[in-house]
């Protein structure tokens, strides 16, 4: 199968509009979740212009904005709020089961990843994305402003999917920048070559500097297979073989170990303060896409 895809094959030609409507919802939905102002650990903000109001003897003159003064003849002074400045980092899980044999996951995974960089360049704030397999590799550098998500689309549309996933090195390997607060989102299946490997990587997570989201990406069939009876199967990350015989006990025995695993992975993730999300290939993106955003982040309050 191809390595890549191209851009029409997983952004059709109404996905940008689908976004902005996707804002404006999440907009309004927070408006009505929101129960009072919340706080957060960030660091890092900028003064942005708000309103003028008139000048009083009792304020600092140099607040006085004279080119108003000269247009208008009265004193008027700017005000501004402060407005939290982030970087959000993407990671992609790019190994070889994230395209294999389903490959509506690597479409899944790379929708949730534009929309998030969407988000964030139409609020200002700068978006880098990362691939990760092997090794974790920046794809683009801190971008800002709603112009380069076309950079973001062609970027990530080039992503060649192959590979294994070394989540302890790479987590190893991953340092955002601490002179910013940081939104962090991994988009993955967090299937290692072995099952406790992402659980285990996870507590390499708390030296990253912010907030973290794990969004974990499947495929139905890779919960429930509908498979039975003499088959052989092949590790798609490492080409390994192997013939089974599988009756409908040993099916359920899988999906109870798949329950496990999933249920063991976000158990972890809410030890070490990890927001954990499970998404299915198949699910309407849309509506996933907002209840990610509406569990808490920094990055929606942006919206």
């Amino acid at each position: 199968m191809p390595h890549s895809l191209e851009r029409e094959d997983l952004f059709d030609a109404s996905f940008l509009d689908r976004l902005r409507v996707l804002a404006l919802r999440l907009r309004k939905r927070r408006q009505l979740m929101r129960r009072g102002a919340q706080s957060t650990p960030a660091t890092g903000f900028t003064r942005e212009f708000k309103d003028y109001r008139h000048y009083t003897p009792r304020e600092d003159y140099r607040a006085i904005d004279w080119r108003l003064y000269a247009r208008l003849d009265k004193l008027f002074v700017r005000l501004y709020e402060e407005t939290q400045e982030l970087n959000l980092h993407i990671l992609i899980d790019t190994s070889a089961s994230m395209a294999q044999p389903f490959p509506e996951k690597r479409r899944q995974a790379l929708r949730f990843a534009v929309a998030l960089a969407y988000l964030a360049l139409s609020a200002q704030q700068r978006v880098s994305i990362y691939s990760m397999s092997e090794t974790v590799h920046q794809e683009l550098p801190p971008l800002r402003g709603q112009g380069n998500i076309e950079k973001v689309i062609q970027a990530v549309t080039k992503l060649k999917f192959d590979g294994i996933t070394n989540m302890k090195r790479c987590f190893e390997e991953f340092r955002p920048s601490k002179q910013r607060f940081g939104v962090i989102f991994l988009i993955s299946d967090f299937f290692g070559h072995e099952i406790g490997s992402a659980t285990e990587a996870v507590s390499r997570v708390s030296a990253w500097p912010g907030e973290n989201h794990f969004l974990q990406i499947v495929h139905p069939e890779e919960r429930e297979p509908e498979i039975e009876g003499e088959l052989e199967l092949t590790e798609v990350e490492t080409g390994e073989r192997r013939r089974f015989w599988l009756t409908k006990r040993d099916v359920q025995r899988y999906i109870e170990t798949f329950d496990a695993f999933a249920e063991n992975l976000a158990r972890e993730c809410a030890g070490h303060r990890i927001d954990f999300m499970q998404v299915s290939s198949e699910e309407a993106f849309e509506e996933r896409f907002l209840d990610l955003l509406v569990r808490g982040s920094a990055l929606a309050g942006g919206v």
